[in-house]
């Protein structure tokens, strides 16, 4: 089995931005439209407000997710992503334990996120990583269909 490494990026960088937008065409074959109309900043994912990580498997980056800051204690996942083709060998996880790791180390006490009902897969992984329905929060808190989790770290 390959190794999983994951390292920090910058948001707007090519690599990150490549996996944004199949993230985004994924969301959007299974909502519609864009995939995802939340307003985001790189400004956002830059330390110590916020971080953004790439995973690597055999060299090619096939996973990403990033923190932001939500208040002070608080910092919210955002673009969580696999490629199909790496699904399935823990990327997801390795991701989402890095990105805890990071807003961790940076003083976070909670981390929150939201996510939409066609997700089984994403909403599988976050229950069973101690994830616990939290009421909806966010640009989509009042759709239907949005699911928010969250967990102490």
């Amino acid at each position: 089995m390959s190794e999983i490494e994951i390292h920090a990026s910058a948001f707007d960088s090519p690599v990150a931005q490549a996996l944004i937008r199949a993230a985004l065409a994924d969301l959007g074959r299974r909502y519609g439209g864009s995939g995802d109309e939340t307003p985001v900043d790189a400004a956002e994912f830059v330390p110590p407000h916020g971080a953004f990580l790439v995973a690597h498997l055999d060299g090619e980056p096939v996973g990403c997710g990033g923190w932001r800051s939500h208040d002070d204690d608080t910092a919210e996942l955002k673009r969580m992503f696999t490629a199909p083709a790496a699904r399935g060998r823990g990327v997801a996880r390795a991701v989402l334990a890095a990105v805890e790791r990071s807003a961790r180390d940076h003083g976070r006490k909670r981390i929150i996120l939201e996510c939409g009902d066609r997700q089984p897969e994403a909403i599988a992984m976050y229950t069973s990583a101690g994830y616990e329905s939290i009421p909806n929060f966010g640009f989509y808190a009042d759709e239907p269909g949005c699911l928010s989790f969250g967990r102490v770290l």
